[in-house]
């Protein structure tokens, strides 16, 4: 009897755990502890190198999905599949400018927010770069060809305040990573 009602306990908790699970689309606010997953596999076409050039420079952009990345989120904690970001920029030489790519993944400075499909669907990242004197906005990507090789990059700087005990301070111009728009090519 006791071993009967152990596996029943345990078939119940798989129950309560699989019914908190939702699609990546979720726009509700869901209980907490629950997993917002990537069921259809969208975040996929994302994954990989790209590449563009901008204002004489290279950029590479590392993206890679991250499954059950935990969210804190107003004291209500959950955990969702989410893409993150990491990114080498070389000038017109080859020197390497900015080079984050070998940073951990608990320590990109780009992190994935989620989906927008109005009007076309786009997926939201959020950039802080602390070695940029806390530099800090939001990333839209989007492909721009039905074979998913081209994306739409846009960065939208918030109002970054620069302080005296930034390096940069008074550089001017002031040193800017990544572009503001790019069409980027995956490799």
């Amino acid at each position: 009897m006791k071993k009967k009602i152990t596996i029943l306990v345990l078939i119940m908790i798989s129950f309560i755990f699989k019914a908190q699970t939702y699609p990546l689309r979720t726009y509700t606010e869901v209980p907490i502890n629950a997993y917002i997953k990537d069921l259809d596999n969208e975040l996929v076409p994302y994954e990989g190198i790209w590449k563009g050039t901008w204002n004489g420079k290279t950029v590479f952009i590392y993206l890679k999905r991250i499954k059950n990345y935990f969210t804190h989120l107003e004291n209500k904690p959950y955990y969702n599949d989410i893409l993150i970001g990491k990114f080498k920029i070389l000038n017109s030489n080859g020197t390497i400018l900015f080079d984050n790519s070998i940073l951990s993944d608990e320590n990109v400075k780009i992190k994935g927010s989620r989906f927008f499909s109005v009007p076309n669907i786009r997926y939201t990242l959020n950039y802080a770069d602390p070695d940029l004197c806390n530099t800090s906005g939001n990333i839209i990507i989007n492909f721009i060809d039905s074979s998913k090789t081209q994306l739409n990059w846009k960065l939208n700087l918030g109002s970054n305040m620069i302080t005296t005990d930034c390096q940069y301070y008074n550089t001017i111009p002031f040193p800017q990573a990544l572009p503001k728009e790019i069409i980027l090519t995956k490799q």
